[in-house]
């Protein structure tokens, strides 16, 4: 399960990359170099990648377009 985990939070990552300080960055690169050399991270890597991805990935619930769409209530 860490090897899917630790490929979803790269990838969602890269877009976010630029947005990072110096030290995030450095991690950034260096976990993307050990998943290229297929590696599984021990606890401590996953577990600051989690908390970057938890930093600058922000899962946003998608918008419910219905109420633009219904007729309006006449009472």
């Amino acid at each position: 399960m860490n090897y899917r985990d630790q490929k979803k939070y790269i990838d969602a990552l890269k877009r976010y990359e630029n947005k990072m300080n110096s030290r995030e960055r450095e991690d950034f690169k260096m976990f993307v170099k050990r998943q290229k050399d297929d590696e599984e991270f021990d606890t401590i890597s996953l577990k600051r990648l989690s908390d970057l991805y938890q930093k600058y990935y922000v899962n946003r619930p998608k918008k419910s377009w219905d109420d633009l769409f219904k007729k309006p209530d006449v009472n």
